[in-house]
């Protein structure tokens, strides 16, 4: 029998049917839906006379819109109002669980999903968000969809695809101190390049990403689509068996016992080929930062600017005001955003607060500390975090996913640097005209508590 990746075992068991010379239709498991990408689908739907063909295998949350403080308000802002009215009232139609503003579940779909145990290994996730690749830390399938195949897979639980190549990412030792998992991937990215990843599908292997928590593991595969792959994946373990004992929708019993059984079984073969692979040494990672206008264009904080006669690249330099040779160190900010998808969870936030502690914000900062759901606020509130944080001159504000995307009010203004923990720092992602410095937690809380970029090994010290 050939060997297999981890990926091909989970692909090969979802695919439905394979079209000659075309895609596969692949088999879906946990359909994850928001407040913008759903609207058109559902509407499309309903002009054809369908009904969601499995709501119970569909789930919905609020997040991208809506705002982080006063959410019992009405929105300010119609189309967004509108839009978390038509995710209302099209869960109610269709019967698909829905966590709204009132919910207790409320939050980032990639937060929420694996809190509450619906994201498990083994399966096939999609959502129609990019960072759906998230999901992936737990040994599943996870890619992002356009608005059609969100119908496609409304009506038929299944979505046309073709499969990617095989990418191994491997990574060994320990990480120094100060050195997250976030800065591993912005390190991976900046090795590869934003489209080195085009066509593949990435599996992270080796003793550093063993010793990662869940949380980390997350990290990591949220980012894996900032380097062009389709998304990435972790190979599921004991921690990732401890992670989801118990939590509400995990298996129970004796189902638990089939599943873990199942799942135990989930790794790549020793002798299965890969299309391409990478190896690493964790020693070698240090605390990152972008200086650019892609994930790729980034570098450990200690480091100055590379040199490049690429116009893009100069053009990109010219719009963060920063010029090639420059050291960031001791370059004033004016923002720092801890939150989103990519770094809002409860160990975050730790990291974040670790480093603040009996320490005080600089005045020229506005914090944004945005948890990525309900129960990761509730969290913070009885760790105590946010009285620390609030002794130190910081206020968290409520679950959503704010300063990421600039989809609703928190917006960097124009030419403001904000240090942010989010994923993106395309050209006005964070607002028009904002400048974004993508970082770990532990970087964001150094500019925080000195108003500078500041490598956060000299404060840990």
């Amino acid at each position: 029998m050939k060997s297999k990746t981890l990926f091909d075992k989970i692909w090969d068991a979802h695919v439905v049917k394979k079209i000659k010379d075309g895609p596969s239709v692949l088999y879906i498991d946990r359909h994850f839906i928001h407040e913008v990408t759903s609207p058109v689908a559902f509407g499309n739907l309903e002009k054809k006379g369908l009904k969601v063909f499995r709501p119970d295998q569909t789930t919905a949350t609020m997040d991208h819109n809506i705002p982080t403080i006063n959410q019992h308000l009405p929105l300010s802002d119609d189309l967004s109002q509108n839009q978390v009215d038509m995710l209302e009232k099209n869960c109610a139609n269709h019967g698909i669980e829905l966590f709204n503003l009132k919910h207790d579940s409320l939050g980032i779909v990639h937060v929420v999903g694996p809190e509450l145990g619906l994201t498990l290994p083994g399966t096939t996730i999609v959502c129609g968000d990019s960072h759906t690749s998230t999901h992936g830390a737990f040994g599943s399938v996870a890619f992002g969809i356009g608005t059609s195949e969100v119908e496609m897979v409304f009506g038929s639980q299944c979505v046309l695809q073709s499969k990617p190549k095989k990418m191994r990412i491997n990574i060994e030792g320990q990480l120094p101190q100060g050195v997250t998992s976030k800065d591993v991937i912005l390190y991976i990215i900046s090795q590869i390049s934003s489209s080195g990843g085009t066509g593949y599908f990435i599996e992270f292997a080796g003793s550093t990403i063993d010793s990662l928590s869940m949380e980390a593991r997350m990290s990591l595969c949220n980012m894996s689509i900032e380097c062009g792959a389709r998304g990435g994946l972790v190979a599921p373990d004991e921690t990732t068996f401890k992670y989801l004992d118990g939590k509400k929708h995990s298996p129970k019993g004796k189902e638990w016992d089939n599943k873990l059984a199942y799942w135990k079984t989930l790794k790549t073969d020793e002798d299965a080929v890969f299309d391409k692979e990478y190896h690493y040494k964790a020693e070698e990672m240090a605390p990152m930062i972008t200086y650019g206008t892609n994930p790729g264009m980034g570098m450990a904080i200690h480091e100055s600017i590379p040199l490049s006669s690429d116009k893009s690249y100069q053009n990109s330099l010219e719009y963060m005001g920063f010029e090639e040779g420059e050291s960031l160190l001791g370059k004033k900010v004016d923002y720092v955003f801890v939150g989103s998808c990519t770094n809002g969870r409860i160990e975050d936030l730790r990291q974040f607060t670790e480093l603040v502690k009996g320490k005080k914000k600089a005045e020229n900062i506005t914090a944004w500390i945005v948890p990525g759901s309900k129960k990761v606020e509730k969290q913070a509130q009885e760790e105590g975090l946010v009285e620390i944080l609030a002794e130190a001159g910081f206020v968290m504000r409520q679950p959503g996913c704010s300063a990421c995307l600039a989809m609703n009010d928190d917006k960097i203004p124009a030419g403001k640097y904000a240090v942010s923990t989010s994923n993106r720092n395309f050209e006005g992602r964070q607002g028009p005209g904002s400048r974004t410095l993508l970082a770990s937690p532990l970087v964001a809380a150094a500019a925080a508590v000195t108003g500078v970029i500041t490598n956060p090994t000299d404060l840990l010290n």
